[in-house]
């Protein structure tokens, strides 16, 4: 499509909710509450709204067959992956994949880790680091 001056400009500024599926709404309220640490908002019927940073977390139970699909990977910024990562093991959390450089960039360095929610969604960890001169 090619933008003319006769279309409207949208004017998106962020990203302010994600909805990830939840099969066991208070299995997926333990994991992202009392495990992650994210906190809870509210509930309701057949959902739940937990905080990571600005953006809310709808975990919600499907309620049509088109809703019931694994949620995009959610990506969580920390300050440590290598602890964070650590914790979720501790936790007994469904570990993908440990602590990597996943792209370089002049001095820094972006790292990755993967881990699985209750409910079988991936979810990942990111940090930005000095890397190596």
């Amino acid at each position: 499509m090619q933008a003319t001056a006769d279309l409207p400009r949208l004017t998106l500024s962020g990203i302010s909710q994600v909805s990830m599926r939840a099969r066991d709404l208070d299995r997926a309220i333990e994991f992202y509450h009392h495990t992650l640490g994210l906190e809870l908002l509210s509930r309701h019927e057949g959902m739940a709204f937990v905080l990571a940073g600005s953006v809310r977390i709808m975990l919600a139970v499907p309620s049509a067959p088109e809703f019931d699909h694994p949620g995009s990977i959610l990506y969580f910024d920390c300050t440590d992956i290598d602890s964070e990562f650590a914790a979720l093991q501790a936790l007994g959390v469904d570990v993908l994949r440990e602590p990597f450089v996943a792209h370089r960039e002049d001095e820094h360095e972006f790292w990755l880790a993967f881990f699985r929610d209750s409910e079988g969604n991936t979810l990942g960890l990111t940090q930005w680091r000095r890397g190596p001169r």
